[in-house]
């Protein structure tokens, strides 16, 4: 059994897919293991450690897809990767399948078998395969880490001899993995933490971490969460009453983080033009969701946006990869825990169970066609808008115990 690891192609992409823990990993299943020069290096990762751990160096992609089984990614492959993938290969990475119907056609002509990691079904079996969660996790931290450095003053409050710095005002919106991180995150470093999200189970969660809750708790704020612990769409009037209460909240924040996003779906706006116009000068926003369209008015993907009032409206991308050597270690690890179980550890080779839930609810393409029930009619005609809301997954969505509480997000 051939293992390939390769460089990301996208240039904004540092992390990789494989670490040298888990090629270690890999040959104690018996796999010999091939990684591209070069793919570890902005993760902080020599070709030299790869190496100590067992793995085979190639000098380009096509040298270490070459008679591949298993393909490793962080992304999903450009469409001049797949000619180097022999068929019936199996390529696993995050594949990013919501809008990218062209891209699964390409997957699926191409004759191999991709998975999505972010699809992985959220149950105690595959918490450890969970790519969302620990991405999200490290997005949470990331998100205060940037707020602070853009805010230009102390977080914690002080006192000096020649006077008292007040703390930090940061108000979190979204209570999932990230927010949940971004919480404890803001709290360790001294801030005063508010925070707000629709579903009540997240209340009990933003107080045990010593932040306040804010939200309108009325009756229908207490039914506003499904039976998988997911958020309800909530109607007009309590969006509204909802809008209004965070209005008069925002303005007195000195930092806000924003979390909302529901893969397949733009992202949902949570702050509007006349909020950010509301806050003091230096105040900044840090929208998580930038990428899927942005939780605040006036973000712009890669940019940090200064409004007339010197209000920062900070859109970094891939949050998670701003901590490459982290993400890409905690990534490796999700990784390795799902092709386990797909690897039969007596023949020492790829023997995937179709049946397996872990299978069903990852797998997007097979034997030339794109098998996945939520995507088949998206490749083939319009989609069943029942088939997206039932795979997808809100960063605000199911809550989860912070472990100290991310992202992807």
């Amino acid at each position: 059994m051939r293992i390939a690891v390769l460089s990301e192609t996208d240039s904004a992409e540092p992390r990789v897919a494989a670490v040298p823990e888990t090629v270690k990993k890999f040959k104690t299943l018996g796999a010999d293991i091939t990684v591209q020069a070069g793919a570890g290096l902005k993760a902080g990762i020599l070709d030299s450690e790869y190496e100590a751990a067992g793995a085979e160096i190639a000098g380009s992609a096509a040298d270490a897809a070459r008679d591949a089984d298993l393909v490793l990614k962080v992304r999903r492959p450009a469409g001049e990767e797949l000619s180097l993938f022999k068929r019936g290969a199996t390529i696993i990475a995050i594949m990013d399948p919501y809008g990218n119907e062209a891209a699964l056609k390409a997957l699926a002509e191409a004759g191999v078998s991709g998975f999505a990691m972010e699809l992985m079904p959220r149950i105690t079996r595959a918490q450890v395969m969970d790519v969302l969660s620990s991405q999200a996790n490290l997005a949470g931290y990331r998100a205060v880490v940037d707020g602070a450095a853009e805010y230009g003053r102390a977080m914690p409050m002080m006192m000096t001899a020649a006077g008292t710095v007040p703390a930090a005002r940061v108000f979190i919106m979204g209570v999932g993995v990230a927010g949940l991180q971004a919480i404890a995150t803001a709290r360790r470093m001294g801030a005063v933490v508010t925070a707000t999200d629709v579903r009540p189970a997240t209340k009990e969660q933003v107080e045990s971490l010593g932040a306040k809750f804010v939200a309108v708790e009325d009756d229908e704020f207490k039914q506003a969460e499904t039976a998988g612990g997911y958020a309800k769409e909530m109607s007009a009037g309590y969006q509204a009453k909802q809008a209004e209460l965070v209005k008069g909240h925002i303005a007195k924040q000195d930092i806000v983080i924003t979390t909302a996003l529901i893969p397949g779906r733009p992202a949902p706006k949570l702050v509007s033009e006349e909020m950010v116009a509301s806050m003091k000068p230096g105040s900044v926003l840090i929208d998580l969701a930038v990428e899927r369209g942005g939780n605040v008015a006036g973000a712009k993907p890669g940019e940090i946006v200064v409004t007339d009032r010197g209000v920062k409206i900070v859109g970094h991308t891939n949050v998670p990869g701003r901590l490459a050597a982290t993400a890409s270690s905690l990534y490796a690890r999700n990784l390795y825990a799902f092709v386990e179980t797909l690897i039969d550890k007596e023949s020492k080779a790829l023997a995937i169970n179709w049946d397996d839930e872990l299978v069903k609810a990852t797998n997007l393409t097979r034997d030339g066609s794109v098998v996945h029930a939520s995507f088949q009619s998206k490749t083939d005609g319009p989609a069943s808008e029942a088939a997206a809301v039932g795979l997808a997954k809100s960063e605000t969505g199911k809550a989860e115990a912070a472990p100290a509480p991310s992202g992807t997000h």
